[in-house]
């Protein structure tokens, strides 16, 4: 009997033979059926569904042949494999960036998320991507460890139009940091006026840079310096569960920002 790796290897050497075990283990196909799917010859063919028999995994019942148990075993076991790969190969480059210890959900929900970078042409393209979409959003929520000046311009000017409502939770530096500044200060002493927006404060911060747009999370990566290496955007219905759970425990242990506060 072959060990566990060798099968992974019998498998993975032929892209032939993982596409005939998923067809089968799908539903019943002929050997025709089969080689109008993928391509491969009826040569091929027999060679791949022979191999399959000897180890169980499809069974052969008139002219057709079917997937077994431990056939759609290991094809679902293969696939989920090769999700997991093809994920880890995306995330490979930001993975030092990604906030994994407070990540309550299966990486692989982010194997559809788009993944945006500095470049040297677009070296703001992470923040760019963010704006885009936080223009258009007509609900924004966050909870993170600072505020950019230009994420507070578009909100504050959003929101005091009358078209979006928001929702934030910030660490006590990102407040004081905008209040060091008379443009923001002003931007953010607005903010805190408009009847649709809600800021809070925790004094003991907040570790992760996260905002929901509509229903889109947005995930912004920085490294130790502080520095903008990657945003990571997904509508998956897991994040966003995990986004908006967190957001309500930061809601919940953090206090109302006012105006007054600013001159404290």
């Amino acid at each position: 009997m072959e060990s566990a790796l060798e099968e992974i290897e019998f498998l993975a050497l032929s892209e032939n033979r993982v596409a005939v075990l998923d067809l089968l283990s799908a539903g019943r196909h002929t050997r025709r059926e089969l080689a109008d799917e993928t391509g491969a010859s009826q040569a091929t063919l027999g060679r791949i569904l022979g191999d399959f028999e000897d180890r169980s995994w499809v069974r052969h019942d008139g002219s057709e042949y079917v997937a077994t148990a431990t056939g759609r075993l290991v094809a679902e076991g293969f696939t989920d494999l090769q999700e997991i790969l093809e994920t880890e190969g995306r995330l490979r480059d930001i993975v030092d960036y990604l906030p994994t210890h407070a990540m309550d959900f299966d990486l692989r929900r982010l194997s559809d998320a788009t993944i945006t970078v500095p470049t040297a042409t677009r070296p703001n393209a992470p923040l760019s991507r963010l704006l885009e979409f936080v223009r258009d959003g007509d609900e924004i929520r966050t909870f993170s460890h600072t505020f950019n000046g230009q994420a507070l311009q578009v909100v504050s000017d959003r929101v005091t139009g009358g078209d979006q409502r928001f929702r934030g939770v910030f660490g006590r530096n990102a407040i004081e940091a905008l209040a060091e500044e008379s443009e923001l200060r002003d931007r953010l002493e607005a903010l805190l006026t408009a009847e649709d927006a809600e800021i809070r404060v925790r004094e003991e911060g907040v570790p992760i840079a996260i905002m929901i747009v509509d229903d889109l999370v947005y995930l912004l990566l920085r490294d130790e310096d502080g520095i903008l290496r990657a945003s990571v955007d997904t509508d998956d219905d897991a994040v966003r569960a995990w986004a908006e759970d967190s957001l309500d425990h930061y809601w919940r242990t953090a206090t109302p920002l006012a105006v007054e506060d600013l001159t404290d």
